[in-house]
């Protein structure tokens, strides 16, 4: 039987607004994400945060660095989800030394719904991951984002040809 969960990679504040390195379009994704956590929660689909901390021994990164309000996980996200897992990083891929394939054997999971910042980087990434291989694999394409729309839409032509691309609502059958 399928078991689906939901991987909302870096939804953290130094991406917002008022953040280190805002991004592109980060209210609408945001606004998306929130939808879908409530949509997978209604099917009990369990939602994992993923949060990136810099790691300490490679210097001062330019933002996610520990201890920062930047690389809190946004309010509103934490607020939709304030029960799922939290699986820290320091790579792009989600799965590189992470507890990330524990937290998804503990669910059963055995289809994987991407989601999340940045497109090109930690999304992509950790979807065509090497962990990811023996997972069925999605990207949620309008719940990504990136520095700009030329960046997130050459970052989803590439990674099309190894996952599939799906929005939020045909992911979820909403």
């Amino acid at each position: 039987m399928k078991k689906k969960a939901l991987l909302v990679i870096d939804l953290q504040d130094d991406y917002f607004p008022e953040g280190k390195y805002p991004l592109w379009n980060t209210e609408e994704t945001l606004s998306n994400i929130k939808t879908t956590i409530t949509k997978a929660h209604q099917q009990d689909i369990p939602v994992i945060h993923i949060q990136h901390i810099a790691d300490p021994e490679k210097g001062l990164a330019p933002f996610f660095n520990k201890g920062t309000a930047g690389a809190d996980i946004h309010a509103e996200i934490l607020a939709a989800a304030p029960d799922a897992d939290i699986v820290i990083k320091t790579f792009a891929d989600a799965f590189e030394q992470t507890n990330l394939e524990e937290v998804l054997q503990k669910h059963q999971v055995t289809e994987l719904l991407v989601c999340g910042m940045m497109t090109q980087n930690c999304v992509t990434h950790t979807a065509i991951s090497k962990a990811a291989e023996k997972y069925e694999v999605s990207v949620l394409m309008d719940c990504c984002t990136t520095v700009d729309e030329m960046i997130h839409n050459i970052a989803l032509n590439a990674v099309s040809t190894r996952v599939p691309l799906v929005s939020a609502m045909q992911a979820l059958e909403i």
